[in-house]
């Protein structure tokens, strides 16, 4: 599963619009559009901003596990 279809359906999941995650995470809305719809990834700062706001692990949000719990 590729970055943008996580974020989507974690998105989707919270109700929220792609301009409220954007915003939520200091970032502009086409930035944001162009990781949901993997027209690119996102650097490291937004990646772990992407994963805090969702309250995932990067590995779940990368796609290496199905597990979404952050390790503590």
């Amino acid at each position: 599963m590729e970055i943008g279809s996580r974020l989507k359906a974690l998105r989707k999941e919270r109700k929220e619009t792609q301009l409220q995650v954007a915003q939520a995470i200091g970032m502009g809305d086409r930035h944001y559009q162009r990781i949901e719809n993997d027209e690119g990834l996102p650097g490291l700062e937004i990646f772990c901003a992407l994963a805090e706001h969702f309250g995932v692990s990067l590995d779940y949000l990368a796609g290496r596990t199905d597990r979404r719990e952050v390790a503590r």
